[in-house]
């Protein structure tokens, strides 16, 4: 499974990287990196964070989730009202930063498929 994870503090991301083990993992730090990749790859899993350096994560969201054959999108900020954007904005689930160990388990039960235990 491809995953795009838009994320600008390098040191979170290699903190919380080992949480997705089993993944193939691209990490861009802003909205142009993630717009170049987006446009390169197809990821079936995108990670989103709200504060960005070039602005802010809802507008890749709402871009991604316009989009014929979209990922599933991952809301992924510190703040529960950086999540709530991006929930409102298109997200389909969110994982707070200080929660990030239960990733693995919501990812696995946003991309099983339905009927499958």
């Amino acid at each position: 499974m491809e995953l795009l994870w838009v994320e600008n503090h390098p040191q979170f991301a290699r903190f919380a990287r080992p949480f997705l083990a089993g993944y193939s993992v691209t990490v861009v730090p802003s909205l142009a990196a993630a717009r170049s990749a987006v446009g390169k790859t197809h990821f079936d899993v995108v990670l989103v964070d709200f504060d960005l350096d070039d602005g802010k994560g809802a507008e890749l969201v709402r871009e991604l989730a316009a989009r014929v054959g979209r990922p599933l999108i991952v809301a992924t900020s510190s703040h529960a009202d950086g999540n709530a954007a991006l929930l409102d904005a298109g997200a389909d689930a969110f994982c707070a930063k200080l929660e990030f160990a239960r990733i693995p388990g919501l990812l696995q039960s946003l991309t099983r498929p339905h009927g499958t235990a």
